[in-house]
């Protein structure tokens, strides 16, 4: 039992204790801006697996190497009988025989390294992340809740290698002179899928657990809800954006706002049955992903017209960025079919497909854990 206090005692000299935090702060937090920054360079790194997949199709190098070795086939061939034997596989395949006949040895290398680079590169973002994950497991730095978010990302990228080539050996039988647009899709909407997560991932990594926790109930349900539309229609497009590339259909009809002269391309009913022609016929696909982009940037408007009214001063500026950002990709993609889709003007359509996608994944961020801001911001 305490002692009793003497009656002229001064208040304030006992010793003061340190105020202890909640059972938030108290939890380990683990290396939370080490395994940003780890994110970050796999962010970028699939930012570039993304571009140079998209020049190896444009060169049309994606079907030079036709088998699937994960581990042996980081090595290139290294002498004139190794090279002599790729070429001979590669001799043996529909768009040889039929598209790159008389092909010479010193042409095939050039868009073999393509692909063996892409490949390569691959490989690169496996071991970055396996070595990263082992690293901050065995150090016992990933953070609380973290760890099975991780494995997800991994097991997503071997998934896309599988995905990858299953698209490949879509090209190497019977009359094809590329891989199917429908493969294609798939495996480019899976880098969409995996740079979308290492986003948002990096995203809440850049604050604290206590402060997401905060935030979140403060969250903007509407402008929330008009995110998961964009976002929604956002991915959409870019899978179709894939349908047109896979059947070279940026390449034809290169008036705009018509498509030769008119609303709808000629003939876009030709092939049977008549919903083939939404995915296999270039004059169609080409219209329903103009469409799309229409659709998309009348909402994106909305949205930020809506985003106007918001309290937080970082939500108003998410959707400005989403709107500058969308704007911008309709000129690159107009500018883009207009002048036949040279591959500089695609590829850099391509990575306006990129920025759009992160922009609208970070402004549906904002809306779920707003920032905080003073009174002045909020004025």
């Amino acid at each position: 039992m305490a002692g009793k206090r003497a009656i002229f005692e001064e208040v304030g000299t006992a010793e003061k204790t340190a105020p202890r935090g909640g059972m938030i702060d108290a939890r380990p937090r683990g290396a939370r801006r080490g395994v940003m920054w780890w994110l970050i360079a796999l962010f970028v790194l699939v930012v570039v697996m993304i571009a140079v997949g998209g020049l190896t199709r444009l060169t049309d190098s994606g079907l030079s190497i036709t088998e699937w070795r994960p581990v042996t086939g980081a090595i290139p061939p290294l002498n004139a009988a190794d090279w002599q034997a790729e070429f001979d596989r590669y001799r043996a395949i529909p768009e040889y025989r039929l598209q790159n006949s008389g092909m010479s040895l010193a042409e095939f290398q050039v868009i073999y390294w393509w692909e063996w680079g892409h490949r390569q590169l691959g490989r690169v973002i496996g071991l970055v992340w396996a070595a990263g994950f082992l690293g901050f497991l065995a150090a016992r730095k990933i953070p609380p809740g973290w760890t099975a978010r991780l494995l997800l990302l991994g097991a997503l990228g071997g998934l896309q290698g599988l995905v990858g080539w299953w698209m490949v050996s879509s090209g190497l039988e019977g009359t094809r002179l590329d891989v199917a647009s429908y493969r294609l899709a798939v495996h480019l909407g899976l880098a969409f899928v995996i740079l979308g997560v290492i986003a948002w991932y990096v995203l809440s990594l850049r604050r604290t657990e206590a402060d997401l926790m905060r935030a979140r109930r403060a969250g903007e349900p509407a402008l929330r809800r008009w995110t998961t539309v964009l976002a929604a229609v956002t991915f959409l497009q870019i899978v179709w954006g894939a349908l047109v590339a896979g059947i070279d259909a940026g390449r034809n009809y290169v008036d705009w706002p018509l498509m030769a002269g008119g609303f709808l391309p000629p003939d876009p009913f030709q092939l049977s049955p008549w919903w083939r022609n939404f995915f296999e016929d270039d004059g169609l696909v080409q219209f329903v992903h103009r469409i799309i982009a229409y659709a998309l940037l009348a909402l994106i408007v909305a949205a930020f017209l809506r985003a106007r009214r918001s309290p937080y001063r970082a939500s108003r500026a998410a959707f400005h960025g989403v709107l500058g950002m969308a704007v911008l990709q309709m000129v690159l993609g107009i500018a883009t079919v207009m002048y036949s889709a040279p591959w500089s003007l695609a590829i850099l359509h391509q990575f306006g497909a990129v920025v759009l996608w992160v922009l609208v994944l970070r402004a549906r961020h904002q809306t779920i854990w707003p920032r905080a801001q003073s009174l002045r911001d909020a004025a």
